[in-house]
């Protein structure tokens, strides 16, 4: 998840960094960028909870959570995190995508200010690097205060929880205007040893959010190290092994339908856990893991070439 919230902060803040370096006092259109993330993300998002939504009228379903028409609507609407009892089985993933639409929203609120009042549309990195260095601090903050007594344990899925991995993919957006290398010897290896040490006690059970404040804040400043050490070379545009990977045929085709696996592969593990009869949490992880890919690509690349023609214009 961070790797993909790193990646959409550097992506959808790089117009308004290619604007500040033109200098030319304009901005990114707000009316097609807000279209232009409802056709990515809704069609094909919406497909996929109806169709999880039919596959449990003839499937049973041990859970209660996210049940009936409220259940529905609130997936529909990307509102099933705020409150206990609204993520369905089969799309428990999508809390991500929740907290994603917040940041889409939010980018241009804080953009726009940004670019006008703080750099007065000229091209300053000083400024962007020191303001949004500082808007990282929301998620820190965020986790110390949904960690107190009494506050709604769903909090900890929203968005300001995770914002410091959106907003480093903007600072990245900066950043690759300023170095011209960024070794993908060095990313990776310290992208392998930040996810190694992200099992560490200190970091807190395996879960994205632990529940100490201190295991949480650590688990999620490891991820946006690996996020930033895989990413990082490859929007520098180094010409290395790691960029000529990534840029391979199979890679970008994989990364076309990358959106539409996230979406389908929760449901398609929950049925091939039946198909393999693994019990939740037990089993073969390798074998489950290569059932649930082999069969949860072809499904993403149907629905890709279902919704695509509706945004890829």
């Amino acid at each position: 998840m961070t790797i993909f919230f790193v990646l959409s902060g550097y992506l959808l803040f790089r117009p308004w960094v290619a604007a500040l370096r033109a200098e030319s006092g304009t901005h990114p259109p707000l009316g097609r960028y807000a279209w232009h993330r409802i056709r990515r993300i809704v069609p094909a998002y919406w497909i996929t909870v109806v169709a999880v939504y039919l596959i449990y009228l003839v499937r049973a379903d041990t859970s209660e959570l996210g049940q009936g028409v409220s259940g529905l609507i609130r997936n529909l609407t990307l509102t099933q995190v705020y409150g206990f009892g609204h993520l369905h089985t089969g799309l428990t993933q999508m809390w991500s995508l929740a907290a994603e639409v917040v940041y889409y929203i939010a980018l241009p609120v804080v953009a726009y200010p940004l670019a006008r009042y703080v750099c007065r549309d000229r091209w300053r990195p000083d400024l962007l690097i020191v303001v949004l260095g500082g808007l990282m601090l929301i998620s820190p903050i965020w986790t110390l205060v949904t960690h107190s007594d009494g506050v709604d344990l769903t909090a900890r899925l929203w968005a300001p929880a995770f914002a410091s991995w959106f907003i480093a993919g903007m600072l990245l957006a900066v950043v690759a205007q300023l170095i011209r290398s960024w070794s993908a010897a060095g990313g990776t290896a310290i992208a392998v040893v930040a996810f190694a040490s992200s099992a560490g006690a200190f970091a807190g059970e395996p879960t994205i959010v632990p529940n100490d404040a201190g295991a949480a804040i650590a688990k999620h400043t490891l991820y946006l190290v690996v996020a930033l050490g895989l990413i990082g070379p490859l929007v520098v545009g180094s010409a290395d092994w790691w960029t000529r990977f990534c840029g391979s045929r199979p890679m970008v085709w994989f990364g076309e339908i990358s959106y539409e696996f996230f979406l389908v592969h929760v449901m398609v593990l929950e049925l091939v856990m039946d198909l393999l009869g693994y019990p939740v949490f037990t089993g073969r992880i390798l074998i489950a893991f290569a059932v649930t890919t082999a069969i949860s690509v072809p499904v993403a690349w149907v629905l890709h070439r279902v919704t695509s023609p509706l945004w890829a214009r």
